[in-house]
């Protein structure tokens, strides 16, 4: 891509394609970067014309996380500490990729390094290149895993297999990531955008449910299961009252698919 925007986006058919636009640097992110990143995730969210979120990288990376020399530079010139690039930068993101209420799909191009795992495990879903690795590098700069992964990778890969990558900096292949569950899909590189398409805009036609779904499974993650229970008949009353519950039960006995609005 020629433009020199560090992130783009376009919206199609209910998605809202956006991508990291820095293959110079393996779409690795500096402060401006992320703060873009951040205001169009914001204005997506709002949008409800987009109803599913697709986040990707330019050229041959998916984000190989941050921008080490950028970020070095501000604490060296501008006495910017780490926790503040954190604080204002990654987390905000980490943020509001996990807690939206639309599905948001990572879909994993290229190399998923650092804080660019963090952002591909803060996603719902991840369709990965068979080309593709994820690689919690942390270790090999002497810190700890950020960006939501001290979160995420338990949750995702188990706490034996979280350890492990936190304390070696070392990866996992598509193979690995399919035989650990967290990956949707593995597809061939060539095919990874028409089938990230095909199942975000399935995703961009459901109903207003699904966000109250994403909601309810990751608040029962801290709940015990009875207070599980009755989060899910908070949000399944909600669900209940809407426009896409009437539309699907008239499809449902009319025998025919349920055209839903996301309301």
């Amino acid at each position: 891509m020629s433009s020199t925007e560090p992130v783009l986006v376009k919206k199609e058919n209910g998605v809202a394609w956006i991508i990291l636009n820095r293959p110079e640097v393996l779409n690795a992110c500096d402060i401006p970067t992320l703060k873009k990143l951040g205001a169009v995730l914001k204005e997506v969210e709002a949008d409800k014309a987009s109803r599913c979120i697709v986040i990707t990288g330019s050229g041959r990376a998916f984000c190989a996380g941050a921008d080490l020399d950028a970020i070095r530079q501000r604490r060296t010139n501008d006495k910017i500490s780490l926790l503040e690039d954190l604080v204002e930068g990654f987390n905000p993101v980490a943020s509001r990729i996990f807690n939206m209420d639309k599905p948001v799909i990572a879909m994993v191009n290229g190399v998923a390094a650092g804080a660019g795992m963090g952002i591909a495990f803060a996603c719902d879903l991840r369709i990965m290149s068979d080309a593709a690795r994820f690689v919690q590098a942390f270790a090999k700069v002497g810190l700890v895993p950020d960006t939501g992964a001290t979160y995420t990778m338990p949750r995702l890969l188990g706490l034996t297999k979280a350890m492990e990558l936190a304390f070696s900096g070392e990866g996992i292949d598509a193979n690995d990531a399919v035989k650990l569950g967290v990956v949707t899909k593995v597809v061939p590189a060539q095919s990874l955008e028409s089938e990230t398409r095909t199942i975000a805009e399935k995703l961009a036609h459901g109903p207003m449910g699904q966000g109250l779904a994403k909601r309810a499974i990751h608040r029962a993650l801290a709940l015990d299961f009875d207070q599980a229970l009755e989060y899910e008949a908070q949000v399944q009353a909600v669900a209940g009252d809407s426009a896409d519950h009437e539309e699907g039960i008239r499809a449902f006995l009319e025998k025919r698919p349920a055209r839903f609005t996301g309301n």
